[in-house]
């Protein structure tokens, strides 16, 4: 991070965050909810045919199903998370002399930055996930969401405020081990990259992709994990969940179905932190 990025005020570090979350969340919009639908489907599809049967039975405007949603989530959980992470990151530096936080601290930075954004955007993810998986039901057991809001208020009305933080805290849980390993490799990538590579848009490619790699192998057994207690039998813990999981499938279970999460996981890390870049860069420039 250039000296001059210390400079961008602190609004417009979290507004810049959440705008690049939301145009990478419009052109990855159906890889979401492709990976949502095989999440919750039985059987061993490929995306592909996920992504058939929805054109087939629902349309091809149906892929963008829960837009609103997801724009939203970014809006609240990428706003706060990367404007949080930015935040504490130049605290860091000017509290040390300009020096930048190590691998460990930015790793620590992220976890923090993380758990804030994901408390912050549970209602969003309540909303998108419903609103995704809901094409997959019978027409009587749809709830037909209109939007983002018809979601929210309706969930309010009917199950009560707090449903909004349904599954909040393996949420939060995953969110702190995606951010650790996104934002911490991010910068780090990007770092050792700018030996080799001129600053600009395919120096920035090269860290998120690396980033978005190694985030997929960290997070993919939480996040199964997670998907796992939140359907699990009542009275089930996680321990059980996890050992269960393991002694039927064996340890690489915790990475079933990477290729998928990987697909959607990957060109969003990319586009959000290609985007970030450019919003700064460009800020910076005509500043000047």
């Amino acid at each position: 991070m250039s000296k001059k990025e210390r400079y961008i005020p602190n609004a417009l570090k979290f507004a810049f965050g959440g705008s690049a979350g939301m145009l990478a969340t419009v052109v990855v919009q159906p890889l979401d909810l492709i990976k949502n639908r095989m999440q919750l489907s039985k059987g061993g599809r490929s995306a592909f045919a996920v992504a058939g049967e929805i054109v087939a039975r629902e349309g091809f405007m149906a892929l963008y199903t829960g837009l609103s949603a997801g724009l939203l989530r970014q809006a609240t959980y990428t706003t706060t998370r990367l404007g949080v992470y930015n935040y504490l990151f130049d605290s860091y530096k000017e509290t040390h002399g300009g020096v930048a936080p190590g691998f460990g601290t930015k790793t620590l930075l992220g976890v923090a930055a993380g758990s804030v954004g994901s408390f912050i955007g549970t209602p969003a993810e309540v909303a998108l996930i419903r609103m995704t998986s809901d094409g997959r039901l019978p027409k009587e057991q749809r709830r037909n969401y209109k939007n983002v809001a018809d979601a929210l208020m309706r969930i309010v009305k009917e199950e009560g405020v707090l449903k909004l933080w349904r599954g909040a805290t393996p949420t939060v849980a995953r969110a702190m081990v995606v951010n650790a390993a996104q934002l911490g490799t991010y910068s780090q990538a990007r770092e050792m990259f700018q030996v080799y590579i001129a600053d600009g848009v395919f120096l920035h490619f090269c860290a998120s992709m690396v980033s978005g790699l190694i985030t997929t192998i960290a997070s993919m057994p939480v996040d199964i994990i997670k998907t796992k207690i939140q359907s699990a039998a009542k009275g089930q813990n996680q321990i059980e969940v996890v050992t269960s999981l393991i002694r039927n499938e064996g340890v690489l279970a915790l990475w079933k179905g990477f290729l998928p999460y990987y697909a959607r996981l990957g060109p969003h890390t990319v586009l959000t932190f290609i985007f970030l870049e450019q919003l700064n860069s460009a800020y910076l420039k005509y500043t000047e």
